[in-house]
Order: C-alpha cells, then sequence, then structure tokens
C-alpha cells in the first residue's frame, strides 16, 4: 500500500513516539505504514468490546475519521483484511425467538396512513415496536419509538413483561421531546399488537392529537424500519453480550442507543448517524432503493 505523505509530527504524537524514537527506526520511511495497522487493530478491538456486531464498512467510517489527517488510512477492502487476520469480524448467533405481538384482541385496529409514504422530515412519522431481549434473570421487553426520516431512536423503555406501561414509557420519553405543534403534525405507526391498540395508549396519542396508523397484515414491510432498529440494537450488540440481570441490561442500552443515534452511521441515511438526519429536511441519500420507493409519495406533497 502506497501512503501519502504525512507531516511527521502528526504521525509521531499520534504514535505516541517521540520524533527522536522515529529517526532510531531503521526503515524509517516505512514507519506510517508498519505503526499505523497495529493501531488501527487496537481502536477496532476498543469498538469490538462494546460494540460487537457493528458492521465492517461502518467501524470503517467511524475509524477512518481518527487517522484522515495522517493521509496514510488504507482503503476499505485492505481494513476488512485487517479486521480478518485479527479475528474482529462480526460473529453471527442464532437465538430463539419469543412472541411480542398479540392482535387477537377486540381494541379498535387503525388503518394504515403511511403506506407509499416517504418521510421529508424528521417528527414526521415514528414508528413503533416491542422485542425481546434475553438475560440470565429471564427474557425482558424492549419498546422502541424510531424517527422514520431521521430513524433516531427518540424513545425507550425496557419491562419484564409485554404490559403497557412499557410502551407507554417509551411514548412520553419521545414526546418529551417535541412541542405541542409538533406532536400534532406527526403519525405514529405500529402493528396492531393489544399494547398500541389499548384505551390507554391510544389515549395519550389522541391526547397530543397525533394520527395514529397501524399495520394492516402483519408482514414485516410494513413496520421495516421500526423492526430494523430492533434488529441492529440485537444483532449488532445484544445477541453479543451475556446480561446478567434485567438491571444490566437497562445499563446497557443507556449506552447502546446514544452510541446508535450519535455514532453508528447507516446507508438508509447516506451513511450519517441518526443525530445528524434528524435536524435535515428533504429526501435522505440512500445506498439502497426499497422495491415500493420508485411509486412513492411524499407526505409534504
Amino acid at each position: 500500500m502506497e501512503c501519502p505523505k504525512a507531516s511527521l509530527g502528526t504521525l509521531t504524537g499520534l504514535f505516541g513516539y517521540s520524533r527522536q524514537s522515529f529517526y532510531s527506526h531503521k526503515d524509517g520511511n516505512n514507519f506510517a505504514e508498519n505503526a499505523l495497522e497495529p493501531l488501527i487493530v487496537e481502536k477496532a478491538t476498543e469498538y469490538r468490546i462494546d460494540n460487537p456486531g457493528l458492521g465492517c464498512t461502518k467501524l470503517y467510517i467511524i475509524i477512518k475519521k481518527m487517522f484522515e489527517e495522517t493521509g496514510c488510512m488504507p482503503g476499505r477492502d485492505v481494513f476488512i483484511e485487517i479486521l480478518r487476520r485479527n479475528k474482529l469480524m462480526v460473529q453471527i448467533k442464532r437465538r430463539r425467538k419469543y412472541k411480542t405481538t398479540d392482535s387477537g384482541h377486540q381494541y379498535h385496529k387503525y388503518e394504515n396512513l403511511i403506506k407509499g409514504i416517504v418521510p421529508m422530515r424528521p417528527n414526521q412519522i415514528w414508528v413503533s415496536d416491542i422485542t425481546y431481549v434475553e438475560t440470565q434473570e429471564g427474557v425482558c421487553y424492549l419498546s422502541l419509538i424510531t424517527d422514520a426520516y431521521s430513524h433516531k431512536i427518540v424513545g425507550w423503555a425496557l419491562g419484564p413483561t409485554l404490559e403497557t406501561i412499557y410502551p407507554l414509557e417509551a411514548l412520553r420519553m419521545a414526546l418529551a421531546t417535541i412541542d405541542g405543534d409538533t406532536a400534532s403534525q406527526l403519525t405514529h405507526h405500529s402493528d396492531r399488537g393489544c399494547q398500541y391498540c389499548s384505551d390507554a395508549y391510544v389515549a395519550e396519542l389522541k391526547r397530543h392529537k397525533i394520527s395514529i396508523s397501524m399495520t394492516q397484515s402483519g408482514g414485516p414491510l410494513e413496520n421495516a424500519i421500526a423492526e430494523r432498529a430492533n434488529g441492529i440494537i440485537k444483532v449488532e450488540w445484544l445477541y453479543k453480550m451475556t446480561i446478567p440481570t434485567r438491571a444490566d441490561c437497562k445499563t446497557v442500552l443507556c449506552r447502546i442507543i446514544p452510541f446508535y443515534n450519535t455514532q453508528r452511521p447507516h446507508r438508509s441515511i447516506g451513511m450519517q448517524t441518526p443525530e445528524m438526519a434528524h435536524v435535515q429536511t428533504g429526501p435522505q441519500k440512500k445506498y439502497w432503493r426499497n422495491p415500493w420507493e420508485p411509486c412513492a409519495t411524499t407526505a409534504d406533497g
């Protein structure tokens, strides 16, 4: 790999060397190339400890920012090969599944208001879902509310049961981030589970003049963004961990969710973080196209 020149001061400071120790190297011309790979491995190992399921491309983008000024950061393919050599690739484990949606209830079920709609601003559509998390103490349930435009997790709660109080807690956390005018222009989308159809949950939405939307068929594409957020949290973090108690799980999530929002790049928003996208408006650049989007319309007309 041919390495562009970087200032000696930058390199020696970055690698923890003095100028004198640099000149003591027999092969000084290859100093940056030789020194950078162990440092990349060190930083990648640090990220793998806290973020064991983070994809290689996303890890590359994060670490690249640390070394850009050196001019010596390898390309993505070389970076992935470094990860492979050092056993830092993502390890996949399969877990048992738990049922989290009970739509066989007598509550009113609402129509799908967001089908074919591509959001053009934050706080236009929120999507909600519940997923399970395994601990050594027993299973617990994570309720997430995700902004459909920025993919930012705006509210969450963890509980030992599927009772409505926990999705309500997540909703109230999300509502605390916006004012009444914003809420009145918002659509809340979820599956038809009894928690989201319950009197208490619906009353909270109506109190804030939020439009209510629900899936119709139960297919994963009808609530894809919410399920994707759940999947990322589990596959990239929780599945890789042994969590002793439910209290420990909450502590872990208090670290994971801010990282997800502020540091993890997303392909669906142009490899930005959700926090960055959450202050924008207009179409988001994507690295793939959803099958339903060519004929979709924007909610702003």
